[in-house]
């Protein structure tokens, strides 16, 4: 099972940036989906962005779209969450997690949470002035 270990998050103010790194204890990302997910108080963990190890093909959920960019650094088993423009209802915490990546699967259709089998343990963003 592949660890993953999460880091970058904390308090920001509207507006700001952060950017959330995840790295993998796997050798090689290239049979992985990465996902980012968030979930906040009170609500179900949800998919923000997912990129393929491989090739890069990415997914933003709506809520990501124009303001956050995920990537990877295959040399360094790492995958990146560029969080711009944040606003008070990106605030959650925020996990990496991988899954083996389905031959035929586009990876919007394996960006679910259920699809995903190991996960980091998470780290806080907090969007406040």
């Amino acid at each position: 099972q592949v660890q993953l270990v999460e880091s970058g998050g904390g308090l920001v103010q509207p507006g700001g940036s952060l950017r959330l790194s995840c790295a993998a204890s796997s050798p090689t990302l290239d049979s992985y989906v990465i996902g980012w997910f968030r979930q906040a108080p009170g609500k179900e963990r949800e998919a923000v962005s997912c990129i393929t190890g491989s090739d890069g093909s990415r997914y933003y959920a709506d809520s990501a779209k124009g303001r956050f960019t995920i990537s990877r650094d295959k040399a360094k088993n790492t995958v990146y969450l560029q969080m711009n423009s944040l606003k008070p209802e990106d605030t959650a915490v925020y996990y990496c997690a991988t899954t083996l990546r389905l031959s035929m699967a586009t990876v919007q259709a394996m960006c679910v949470v259920r699809r995903f089998g190991s996960w980091g343990q998470g780290t806080q963003v907090t969007v406040s002035s």
